[in-house]
């Protein structure tokens, strides 16, 4: 970088984004919550995705339920079943080429998401694409998840990056607000099974249908 040059973040959601995970997220949180009692439709739960488990239940269960003292069994059974697909993770179409050509491009690559500790771990492995990878935000690092913007702002805050050098590209509408309330212009991707008009109502700036679309368009995208 010259001096005096301006340092641009591209700032990258995981789950659904970079690799292929929406759904079994759904299928493991349906299956936590069955094992505490609770039917939860997998739609609904499909829906919450992208959310850290500090909101998702919340959102799901509502706040004035029944023994609220048992989220962290519902999230410790998820973080478990979950873990039986680590080893069969696979990335998306395009996603370690996308993040290699940011960074031929000259932007500083993190990696923000609600996951932590080795399902995170899993995740980039599945990638493979560290070479590229400047950086890593995740739930340990932060009070809130998203929706909450602090996973966004924290990737602002290790790259020295004004919200306005940086682009958050995300699948989920949970995703796109917490870009927003970063002050981070948004991409969207279709890939986690949130609509193109869902993703621009809750922010995107653009949207495309998953991280090969996008790397095709790079140079037109707001990461060209």
């Amino acid at each position: 970088m010259t001096a005096g040059a301006r340092r641009r973040a591209a700032v990258f959601d995981v789950d659904g984004t970079l690799v292929d995970s929406t759904y079994l997220h759904a299928v493991t949180w349906w299956e936590a919550f069955r094992q505490a009692g609770h039917e939860v439709p997998m739609a609904a739960i499909h829906r919450t995705v992208g959310m850290g488990a500090d909101h998702l239940i919340d959102h799901l269960l509502g706040s004035g339920r029944d023994e609220p003292e048992k989220d962290e069994e519902i999230s410790t059974a998820h973080k478990t079943l979950y873990a039986q697909y680590w080893t069969r993770l696979v990335p998306l179409n395009g996603a370690a080429d996308l993040l290699r050509a940011c960074s031929a491009r000259g932007w500083t690559v993190v990696l923000a998401s609600s996951a932590a500790g080795p399902e995170l771990d899993a995740m980039r492995k599945a990638l493979q694409a560290e070479d590229a990878i400047s950086a890593v935000t995740s739930a340990d690092d932060v009070r809130a998840s998203k929706p909450a913007p602090d996973l966004v702002q924290l990737a602002l805050d290790q790259t020295g990056t004004a919200p306005e050098d940086a682009v958050f590209v995300g699948d989920t509408v949970w995703d796109m607000k917490a870009g927003h309330r970063a002050g981070v212009p948004c991409i969207g991707v279709l890939s986690g099974g949130f609509c193109r008009s869902e993703l621009l109502e809750a922010g995107a700036e653009e949207v495309y249908e998953d991280a090969a679309a996008l790397r095709s368009a790079l140079d037109s995208s707001l990461l060209r």
